[in-house]
């Protein structure tokens, strides 16, 4: 199992360090009879202490050539699924087979994970929680409130769906290869409620956030131009001048709103 190169164009990074490991699995607390999905499962390090406490397990994995050491390295550990697939491409809805929601964990690969992050979290109605052991940075990003430096697109549009709680660090020595950056293992629970008005509204919060956002060095009046009056951002109660990274997930939830009643047959883009 140690013999496997990790190859870069799959952004393998495996985590050896028993003790962080074992702090993983606690704070996921994985029972028998609930529905667990790892994501990236690699060579097995966390796979087989999560089989042991679930007794069962959906691993998905891309590289072909880790799947017969992952089998071997949970031999006997409990019942294992193993998808060899690119999870961006899978439909979670249909690994829930009962009223039981899913727990999804994860060591993802840095190059794919916002990606792969807007794609689970769209299955968000299926989900008991997700844990993510991913960059330091892209955490940071997605725990960020108004006005901090790290508050963007990834922030209002994790934080439309779930609660995020970042739980500990994991120092590059903790990987093989080391990489060059600090990662953070992170809790993602799924809100019963969105934060304002109904889940319907998704689709413009995702257009509204992304023209903000991707303009974000000019006001809202300069960047929302054409979508949204500059009256109607003061409808909203934002000031016009301000820009993208100083105001909430509500203020963009109240633009949605206003974008609604203004072009109510308009079809918007997702995240």
């Amino acid at each position: 199992m140690s013999q496997h190169r990790a190859r870069r164009r799959f952004g393998q990074n495996f985590l050896h360090d028993p003790s962080i490991l074992h702090r993983m699995v606690d704070s996921i607390d994985p029972r028998p009879g609930q529905c667990c999905i790892e994501i990236g499962s690699g060579l097995g390090a966390l796979t087989r202490p999560l089989l042991e406490r679930a007794r069962a397990l959906v691993a998905i994995e891309l590289d072909r050539d880790l799947i017969e050491p992952l089998r071997r390295c949970c031999d006997g550990a409990g019942e294992l699924e193993i998808i060899q697939a690119d999870a961006l491409g899978l439909d979670f809805a249909c690994f829930r087979q009962g009223p039981e929601k899913l727990r999804v964990i994860g060591n993802l690969p840095y190059n794919i994970a916002t990606p792969l992050l807007f794609h689970v979290t769209g299955f968000a109605e299926h989900l008991e929680d997700a844990h993510f052991l991913l960059q330091k940075e892209v955490v940071e990003r997605m725990a960020a409130g108004a006005g901090q430096a790290s508050y963007g697109r990834l922030s209002v549009m994790i934080q439309y769906r779930c609660r995020v709680e970042p739980l500990f660090d994991v120092l590059p020595n903790a990987f093989r290869p080391v990489p060059k950056v600090t990662s953070s293992w992170v809790r993602l629970t799924p809100l019963s409620r969105p934060p304002r008005g109904t889940w319907d509204d998704e689709p413009r919060l995702a257009e509204v956030v992304a023209r903000a956002f991707g303009q974000r060095r000019k006001t809202l009046r300069n960047a929302l131009r054409g979508m949204i009056s500059e009256q109607q951002i003061k409808a909203a109660g934002i000031e016009p001048s301000a820009r993208a990274e100083t105001i909430d997930l509500d203020h963009y939830l109240r633009l949605a709103e206003v974008m609604a009643k203004r072009s109510p047959g308009n079809t918007p883009l997702r995240a």
